[in-house]
């Protein structure tokens, strides 16, 4: 079994930063890409930002030059650093990964954690 799970989400005011973490662990081959995304109230699940196991990212618009997505693989782990956050920011981010797992190595299969909560509010 493989298990993601999100951490460091929390209530900060605009402006302010954070920094999430997600870590894979479990019967893990090797992780392809990983990336974050979110889910505001009322509004279906949209990308964040990707990073592939080279490290190359991809982020969507609306957090370009505000959000930064990087990884530890020998660590299994992607983070997002959030500056600069605004009330739109507000949602549950989930991170995903891309898993070849010992069990079955050549399949990928997608997994993903169960979010973490980023409210910006004053």
């Amino acid at each position: 079994q493989v298990q993601l799970v999100e951490s460091g989400g929390d209530l900060v005011q605009p402006g302010g930063s954070l920094r999430l973490s997600c870590v894979a662990s479990g019967s893990i081959f090797s992780i392809d890409t990983m990336g974050w995304y979110r889910q505001a109230p009322d509004k279906q699940r949209e990308l964040v930002a990707t990073i592939t196991r080279s490290g190359t990212a991809v982020y969507a618009d609306s957090v370009k030059g505000r959000f930064t997505i990087s990884r530890d693989n020998a660590k299994n782990t992607v983070y997002l650093q959030m500056n600069s956050l605004k009330p739109e920011d507000t949602a549950v981010y989930y991170c995903n990964a891309d898993i070849r797992t010992r069990v079955v190595p050549t399949t990928l299969l997608r997994y993903w954690g169960p979010g973490t909560q980023v409210t910006v509010s004053s």
